[in-house]
């Protein structure tokens, strides 16, 4: 069965109320017993000195009748006590009610049931020794039916106080769970379009408002994830529709005439560079993709990140010599990397580095090594960035324009940053830029362990 939160916080009040009052009740009706036992002992052994005087000097049946009347007088002032003298061979010597108890009581002191109730019987010889015995009844009857009294009122009371407690607590938790309904509603209520919707967390309790803190954070995550994912669709098909557009264009106008064989080779070639362009950005894009879901996996070897540097500025030496931009590398590192990853992750930066340099410029790479990370910084100069933009950088899609035009007409997807920093990511590491008058750099840090 299944039960709301309200009506089980209900329920669990009720069983605590009825625990407690029931150990309570127990705790006084035991209370209550030793009480009138105590009241009992005390009025019994008064009673046993006032007979004990009474009947001085009786140790036979002969001698117990000149004292007869001195011990009616004295018994006719007690209407709830009793006495029973026996001799001490166990014969009844004296019974003033012979209708309480059939049988004679064990000594000291006991309880016993009677014909007509219950009776505290105390037992003891009248003068020490051997001699006769004292039996004195107390009638309790009217002790037991308090107690059994009592009794009843605790288990009324545990059951009373049990159902109000379970009734006023349901009722304290539905009026404590309305906040928590309200956020269900309002948790309900969000969807894909309505992402920007907020629990409130004004006037909750400690707990919920944590909660609504928490949810409202998770929502904040997701209407971000769900703005970049739109942002990305939209990039995407921005990027393909242009080539798209290339191809089909290019295709139709082929197309129109009757063109020489070569008119042909050379529509096909362009329509080859634009097809190798959708190529290596759907390739790209999957990259990404598999970075997001945190599925790249790169390998693990001891690598010189001096000699990696090296080789790429020697592959670009070419191309920086044509713009008389000067190359340079300085510091000594070593990593545990993936070789192909990280060429194409410092591959990136340096291109990027390359196009936003003007010419005459620098590029320079600087490699330091601590005993718990491997920096690599790219610093190139040239115009700087704008705070607000250099977050951005990282952004896929994202561009900045060029300090100098591309003299082949290449053009780039804006993706390269955000490889850069999915692999460096995959490898444990982060990647953030800097920039002042003058200078762009870029700061790759790598873990300096496997």
């Amino acid at each position: 069965m299944n039960i709301s939160l309200s009506g089980r916080i209900g329920l669990l009040f009720a069983a605590c109320t009825a625990v407690v009052s029931l150990l309570a009740g127990v705790l006084f009706n035991r209370a209550s017993e030793a009480h009138f036992l105590e009241l009992d002992q005390q009025l019994l052994g008064s009673r046993l000195q006032a007979l004990r005087t009474v009947l001085g000097g009786v140790n036979d049946r002969a001698s117990l009748a000149a004292h007869l009347p001195a011990l009616q007088s004295e018994l006719a002032h007690e209407s709830d006590l009793g006495l029973r003298i026996l001799g001490p061979d166990g014969q009844l010597w004296f019974d003033d009610r012979p209708t309480l108890l059939g049988s004679p009581a064990p000594p000291g002191l006991t309880r016993l049931q009677g014909i007509s109730g219950d009776f505290r019987v105390l037992r003891t010889p009248l003068a020490g020794g051997q001699g006769p015995q004292l039996e004195l009844l107390l009638d309790i009857t009217h002790h037991q039916h308090f107690l059994q009294r009592m009794q009843r009122l605790i288990w009324l009371t545990v059951g009373l106080s049990a159902l109000a407690t379970a009734l006023l607590g349901a009722w304290a938790a539905r009026r404590a769970l309305a906040p928590l309904r309200r956020m269900g509603e309002v948790a309900a209520s969000v969807s894909a379009t309505s992402l920007t919707t907020r629990l409130p967390d004004h006037a909750l309790p400690a707990e919920l408002a944590e909660v609504a803190h928490t949810f409202n954070a998770m929502l904040g995550r997701l209407d971000d994830a769900f703005q970049r994912l739109t942002a990305f669709s939209a990039d995407i098909a921005h990027e393909l529709r242009t080539p798209l557009t290339n191809l089909l264009t290019h295709t139709q106008v082929t197309l129109a005439r009757p063109r020489p064989l070569e008119d042909y080779r050379e529509a096909l070639h362009g329509n080859l560079e634009e097809l190798q362009r959708l190529a290596q950005l759907v390739n790209d894009m999957l990259l990404l993709a598999k970075a997001e879901h945190g599925l790249l996996m790169p390998g693990h070897e001891a690598l010189d990140l001096a000699q990696e540097v090296d080789a790429l500025l020697e592959y670009y030496r070419l191309l920086a010599d044509e713009s008389g931009i000067t190359l340079a590398q300085h510091g000594h590192a070593n990593v545990y990397a993936d070789r192909g990853m990280l060429r194409r992750a410092l591959s990136n930066v340096l291109e990027n580095a390359l196009r936003f340099t003007p010419a005459g410029g620098q590029v320079t790479v600087n490699l330091q090594q601590t005993a718990e990370e491997v920096r690599a910084e790219v610093h190139n100069t040239g115009p700087g960035i704008a705070p607000a933009r250099l977050a951005r950088l990282f952004d896929r899609f994202y561009r900045e324009a060029p300090a100098r035009p591309d003299e082949h007409g290449a053009q780039h997807a804006g993706l390269g940053l955000a490889i850069t920093r999915s692999i460096v990511r995959a490898h444990g590491g982060g990647i953030h830029a800097e920039s002042g008058q003058g200078w762009v750099r870029l700061v790759i840090r790598l873990p300096a362990h496997s």
